[in-house]
Order: structure tokens, then sequence, then C-alpha cells
């Protein structure tokens, strides 16, 4: 069990959750350690940590595998706005349990409307892909920079100039236009002063114009290859919705072609225990190596990010734009996350490798060949992550040094700036 960046992680199985007046009090199993997983229930314990938490220290809750979180915690979460979340034991995703949401129906209602008007998706998706290719760009640089064999030079240099190709052809995908108010105007609550004209930035200032103005992004787009702040003229306006639909296939299109010439040299980003962590090729659902399984549970810990914020900013995280809306799949938490994923999710899995602070031994292979964290991996990897979100990098955009663990907030209320009308184009995140 970890408390970190005010959510309450629960890893260990069979741990149990329940109310005492305002808190949660938690009891975690303990087992003896030749104990089997399959075996961990809580009939096996041979000890209990109890700790009392007071609800509001907490923010959200993360259930991973087989717990229990009584009725009255429930009903107790649910009264203060702590999200509980229900993931497998190995970070995929299967439940989020909220109260009832207070936002913003209109803005909803628009995002549904813009999800279901290809031409408009398309030029958010653009935008979101660029981010994310000139993010991956930026980390294949940094390591081309630090690697000195030639040939692995020469290899994440041809990768870095097809990225960069692919930037240069999203900027000729022609755009949407930003999406309209509603027919009957913008809510009440986006008026100056209201919670939802609040600044973009938890926990500092009220956003000031005079950086928008300064980016003037009514008449341009943004173009990730020359950097996160410079401008350049956008295509025109998509016509018909058949050639609307033809652009976001291009754009998807886009991103398979870049995120497999990204992974096709991912591996040269290693710079230890390459024996120990080979990777060919990206694979999941099971992840069939280590470096895919830490992979894959970073990207989880991202995604619950993505999706606590869109849902703070007033979205509906499961509607999205870039990914095709599935039955429990929060689709526009993965169009966000997309930008997040070299910079957040892959750095600190090269970096924990590199530094040698994870190894073989956080891993074991189950029968059929998928590889799975065991219980002290997990808990070193959501260390690492929380540790990583509270340095503190510039926002492009805002010209402000926040911690890691706000940009999400940032950017979910960007985008519902650019859902309302606010700005004409969906500005991804790409720190310098």
């Amino acid at each position: 069990m970890d408390i970190q960046q005010n959510t309450l992680y629960l890893l260990t199985p069979g741990s149990y959750v329940s109310r005492d007046h305002l808190t949660l009090y938690v009891e975690v199993p303990v087992y003896p350690a030749e104990l089997a997983p399959a075996e961990r229930t809580r009939e096996n314990a041979v000890d209990w940590k109890k700790v009392s938490i007071p609800i509001h220290h907490l923010e959200s809750l993360c259930v991973f595998g087989p717990s229990t979180v009584t009725a009255p915690a429930l009903d107790l979460c649910w009264e203060h706005g702590v999200a509980v979340n229900y993931l497998s034991e190995f970070g995929r995703f299967q439940a989020r349990l909220t109260g009832v949401a207070d936002t913003s129906v209109t803005l909803r209602r628009t995002q549904f409307r813009v999800a279901d008007d290809a031409h408009k998706s398309a030029g958010i998706a653009r935008q979101m892909v660029a981010g994310k290719i000139q993010n991956a760009r930026n980390s294949l640089l940094r390591a081309a920079r630090e690697n000195d064999a030639p040939a692995e030079q020469a290899q994440l240099e041809g990768v870095i100039a097809g990225l960069a190709r692919q930037i240069r052809l999203l900027a000729q995908v022609p755009r949407a236009e930003a999406a309209a108010p509603s027919e009957d105007g913008l809510p009440e609550e986006a008026s100056a002063g209201s919670p939802e004209a609040e600044s973009l930035t938890p926990d500092s200032e009220p956003l000031g114009r005079s950086r928008r103005e300064e980016a003037q992004p009514s008449e341009t787009c943004l173009d990730p290859a020359a950097g996160s702040e410079s401008l350049l003229p956008s295509a025109p306006p998509v016509e018909t919705a058949t050639r609307a639909k033809s652009v976001l296939d291009r754009v998807r299109g886009a991103e398979g072609l870049a995120a497999q010439s990204y992974f096709s040299v991912f591996g040269l980003m290693l710079k230890q225990q390459r024996e120990t962590f080979v990777f060919r090729t990206r694979n999941r659902r099971p992840p069939r190596d280590r470096v895919n399984c830490l992979l894959s549970f970073l990207y989880a810990l991202v995604r619950h990010d993505c999706i606590a914020a869109l849902t703070s900013a007033g979205l509906d995280p499961f509607v999205g734009f870039l990914h095709v809306d599935r039955p429990n799949r929060p689709s526009l938490a993965l169009d966000l996350m997309e930008e997040f994923r070299p910079w957040l999710a892959d750095r600190l899995a090269v970096t924990l490798i590199n530094r040698q602070q994870i190894g073989a031994e956080h891993f074991h292979e189950r029968e059929g060949g998928a590889v799975e964290l065991t219980e002290p991996g997990r808990k070193l990897i959501i260390k690492s992550y929380q540790e990583r979100k509270q340095e503190r990098l510039n926002h492009p955009l805002l010209d402000q040094h926040l911690r890691v663990s706000q940009l999400p907030f940032v950017q979910a209320r960007i985008l519902a700036r650019h859902l309302r009308g606010d700005l004409a184009a969906y500005l991804p995140l790409v720190p310098k």
C-alpha cells in the first residue's frame, strides 16, 4: 500500500477498506514470502497492517486486483468527490465509480456533437498526434546525442527524419474549425469568475490573456516539428463528411506509422541491461517481454490520471476524437494521454532500466509466455512514477513552471476551452 500525491494505491490482494466516521480504515494482509500469488487470500494472512486515512487527504483510490471496499466506504468517497478506480492486478482498467458529476451539461453536449462531427474530430486528433510524434522525436534526439555507437546513431537519425516527415504531412491535413457555442449560448457557469472559467493551472493564479493573445491560435496551427511555440498556417478546412472521415483516417494512419517507427528503435534507448530487457516490438494483452510489461503498467497509471483530469474539467472521458468509441474504453483519456506517453511513461521506463532500479527479479513469466510484474515491482514503479510527478517543468503555452502531476489537468482544460470556442485549436503539450 502506498499513499502518493493524494492517491491511495491498494496493491496487495485481500486488502479491506471500511469507514470510520470521516476516515477510511485500511487493513492490508501480510503473507509469507514463500506463499504463491494464487494462494494469497485473507485466510492465509499471518499479520495485518492497519492505517486510518482522513478522507480529505485523498483525491482518488486505485484498487489493483481482488480487494474489498465496503459500501459505507464507497459512500464516504462519493460524498467527498473521491473516485474509486478498479484495475486488474496488472494494471488493466476495469471500472471507475464516482458520485453524481457536478459538471457543465452544455460542455458535454458540445463534446458529443464534436465527436459526431468527423472534420472537427480530425482537427483535434491531428493536434494530439502531432504532439505525440514530436515528443517521441525529442526522446529519440536525446538518445542519439547520448549514443556513441555510429551504427545505432544512424538508425536513430533515420527514424528521427521519418518522424519529422510525418509531422510535415500532418501539417498539410485539413484543419477543423473551432467548436462553436451551442445555440442557446455558453452556459452561465462559463462566465468570468465562475468555476469553469478558472485557471487552467491548479494551485496557481488564473491564466492571463496575454500569453494566449500572443499565440493567436485563431489563424494558425501548432507545428511540433519546429518547437512548441512555433506556429504555421493551417491547411484549409475540410468540406464534406466523406472527406472529413478520410482525413481522420489519415491522422490515425500517421499515428500508427509513427508509432511503428518509434518502437522499431526503442531498444536503442536502453544503455544498460539490454540482455535482460530485450525489446523487439510493442505488444500487449498480454505483454510478452519485460519492457512491454513495464510500459503497459506505466500507461495504466497515466490513463488513470488522464481520466481524473478530464472528469475534473467536466468532460466525458469515454467519448473521444482519435480513438474509436468502444464499450468500457475511455477513448478521450486515451486521446489525451498520447502526448504524455513518450516523455512521461516511456522516458520513465528507460530511466528505471538504465539506472538499474528495476531488474529481472521484478517480473515473472506465466505459462504461455505472458510476463507480469511482481508485487514489489509494481510498488517500485508506482513510487518512481509519483516521484516523477513531483518534478516541475515549464509549460510552453502558459510559460509557467508546474508540477508534472498538474499537466494532465492543464491539457484537459485547454481542450475544454477549445470545445467551448474560446481557443480555435487544441494545443498539445510539447515539453522543451
